[in-house]
């Protein structure tokens, strides 16, 4: 009786011994580079930071347009300074607000 629970225990430890032997992975090969041409750097937003007094302030800007500023504060919250429209009219936005977003894409300019 003894043996066969030794026996038992000693199968049960052999078994939890070879589960918790690590696998042996092999790396991920790098992904390819993308194909030429699909990038598009007219889409890619600029981004100016500069200081005004103690406040930092990001300018985005996409084909030389500014339609976004993210103000921080030294001392308060970030908050963001939004041209929805382009003609130059600022809407503040705290980065808490979380209210209902439009997609507001740009389908085409005359």
């Amino acid at each position: 009786m003894r043996r066969t629970i030794v026996l038992l225990l000693s199968a049960l430890a052999l078994n939890v011994a070879a589960q918790t032997q690590p696998p042996k992975l092999e790396p991920i090969p790098e992904p390819p580079p993308p194909p030429p041409g699909s990038l598009n750097e007219a889409l890619e937003p600029q981004v100016t930071i500069t200081r005004r007094g103690e406040d930092k302030v990001e300018e985005f800007r996409i084909s030389g347009k500014l339609y976004m500023m993210k103000v921080t504060p030294s001392h308060g919250v970030p908050y963001y300074l939004l041209d929805h429209s382009g003609n130059g009219q600022w809407v503040r936005q705290d980065s808490k607000d979380a209210g209902l977003r439009v997609p507001m894409w740009v389908i085409g300019t005359f």
